[in-house]
């Protein structure tokens, strides 16, 4: 009994072992041709280099056995850049694709590689390195003879440095307005100093004008217009965004912003400061926000203006009565 039991179940294991045998097979090849590989890849060539911008891209010419379902370049300023760092991203699939590396700094030396995800990982192109070029910058002089620096930033051309004249380009003067009841009332041309000490703020701030002077259409140097409110839209959008633009255009440090913040790093050169204003005839702000004209008109009181202060990231847009007092600063034409 016990033997034939032995031989049955011996012959029962080898008959199961022959039908088995051939599925074990199969799985074994299905999971060998169904295992995922991480994206092959290449990093295109570096090209139209700006102070902010640079474009590159990739080439997948493996997908490793799984839809790509994120690409795109990957950069930083310390050396093999990963998704963790400042990346695009451009669309799904394999083959060539072409991406904008955006927000960059002037002068400055970048690491940027291709890469390309799907299920199994991350895989990353060769690493191409790139310099940004420096800001170009020059100077204007304006008709009474003060010198200004100049930025370009895209494809505008910004002075650096808070208008300080007071005469208009042809020469003749702008009324000059230190009384407070005064200045409220006018609906004509006027400029003033903070606090009316041209000593301790015409260097460091510039004038203060109402909207009024800008009107006339004659207050910056010949080839150069106070800005419309689209040239600041421009600026703002070169720079990443009003979100973005606020910390690129403020002044770095706390030599003339009370309460700076270590993000405002200055990028583009712009050096905004905070020249304060006069609101009602009195003199506010100034260390802690400044604020300039645009030539837009909004209605027959208020016209546009731009404003950024030390505890607000973004660079702020508003509509303003035309007899407040801002800063100005000059865009070429």
């Amino acid at each position: 009994m016990g033997a034939s039991f032995l031989i049955i179940t011996m012959r029962f294991l080898q008959s199961s072992a022959r039908s088995i045998l051939p599925g074990i097979i199969f799985l074994l090849a299905f999971s060998s041709c169904s295992k995922k590989e991480i994206p092959v890849l290449t990093t295109e060539t570096v090209s139209s280099i700006t102070i902010m911008s640079a474009k590159s891209g990739g080439n997948i010419t493996d997908d490793g056995g799984a839809d790509i379902t994120e690409r795109g370049v990957c950069y930083n300023t310390s050396g093999n850049p990963t998704k963790l760092n400042q990346r695009t991203s451009n669309g799904t699939g394999t083959g060539t694709f072409v991406s904008n590396a955006m927000y960059l700094n002037p002068d400055t030396y970048y690491y940027l590689r291709a890469y390309a995800t799907n299920k199994a990982g991350t895989g990353y192109g060769d690493v191409k390195e790139f310099h940004t070029p420096p800001l170009t910058k020059g100077t204007v002089t304006d008709v009474e003879g003060n010198i200004y620096g100049t930025v370009v930033l895209g494809n505008q051309t910004w002075m650096t440095e808070n208008l300080r004249t007071t005469k208009y380009n042809d020469n003749t003067p702008i009324p000059l307005v230190r009384n407070n009841d005064v200045w409220t009332r006018l609906i004509t041309p006027a400029y003033c100093w903070y606090d009316n000490d041209s000593l301790a703020n015409k260097a460091a701030y510039g004038a203060i004008y109402n909207w009024y002077v800008i009107s006339t259409g004659k207050l910056c140097p010949d080839g150069w217009r106070v800005p419309i409110n689209n040239d600041w839209n421009n600026l703002s959008n070169y720079l990443g965004g009003e979100y973005l633009a606020g910390d690129k255009l403020k002044e770095e440090g706390g030599s003339h912003w009370i309460n700076f913040s270590t993000a405002s790093t200055n990028v583009s050169g712009f050096t905004a400061r905070p020249g304060g204003g006069r609101i009602d005839g009195n003199f506010v702000y100034k260390g802690f926000a400044g604020a300039w004209w645009t030539s837009t008109e909004y209605d027959k009181d208020n016209a546009w203006c731009r404003e950024l202060d030390d505890d607000i990231v973004e660079l702020l847009t508003g509509a303003v009565g035309k007899s407040f007092g801002f800063s100005v600063r000059c865009i070429k034409n």
